[in-house]
C-alpha cells in the first residue's frame, strides 16, 4: 500500500492555461504517453475545456454547486460527489457556473485501456482484484491505516474503509 499527501502533488497549468491543477499521480508509458492519470482543479468560470486526444475522462466534483458539461453529442450535469464519464478528445466546455467555483477530481485513462471504474464509497469493503486509488473526501480508515483527507491511497485487490468521510474509489487495470 502507498500513501501519497498533498506533499507528494504536483501544481501544473492546465494544457489550454485558463488553469491550474493538481496533479496526484501520473503513469506514463516509456514513450512519455499518458497511461493514467489522477488529478484537482478548479472550475471557477464558464470556458472550454482542454483537449486530450486518445484519453478517456472522469470528472467528480468535489466542491461547490457543479456546472453543465456540453459539446458536440454531450450535455452533461456535473454535481456534486457524482462521477462523470466523457472521451477526452471532444471539444466541451464548462456552463452554468454562475460565478460559483467547483473543485473537481479528474481520472483520466488511455483509451486502449480498460475504462477505469470510479465511484463515491463510505464505510465498507472494495471487492475486486487490480490497482485500486482511494482519495480521501474526509477522514478515514483505509485497511486501518488513518488518511486524511486530501491525501490518496494506491494499493491493490480489496479494501476495506471504515470511517466518517467519504472517499472516491478508482479501480484501473492495465497500467
Amino acid at each position: 500500500m502507498i500513501h501519497l499527501t498533498p506533499a507528494d502533488y504536483i501544481r501544473q497549468p492546465w494544457k489550454n492555461g485558463k488553469g491550474v491543477t493538481t496533479e496526484l499521480l501520473h503513469l506514463r508509458d516509456p514513450a512519455g504517453a499518458t497511461l493514467f492519470r489522477l488529478s484537482r482543479a478548479s472550475v471557477v468560470e464558464d470556458g472550454p475545456f482542454s483537449l486530450f486526444p486518445g484519453i478517456e475522462r472522469n470528472l467528480t466534483v468535489l466542491t461547490g454547486p457543479g456546472f453543465r458539461l456540453t459539446g458536440p453529442g454531450l450535455n452533461l450535469r456535473c454535481d456534486p460527489l457524482v462521477p462523470v464519464a466523457f472521451p477526452g478528445d471532444v471539444a466541451v466546455a464548462a456552463s452554468e457556473t454562475n460565478g460559483q467555483p467547483s473543485d473537481d477530481f479528474n481520472v483520466m485513462t488511455a483509451r486502449r485501456l480498460p475504462l477505469a471504474q470510479v465511484s463515491v464509497v463510505q464505510d465498507g469493503g472494495l471487492d475486486g482484484a487490480g490497482p485500486l486509488a482511494l482519495y480521501a473526501l474526509g477522514p478515514c480508515r483505509v485497511n486501518g491505516e488513518p488518511v486524511a483527507p486530501s491525501e490518496l491511497i494506491l494499493t491493490d485487490g480489496p479494501a476495506s474503509l471504515t470511517g466518517d468521510g467519504p472517499v472516491i474509489a478508482v479501480r484501473y487495470s492495465g497500467v
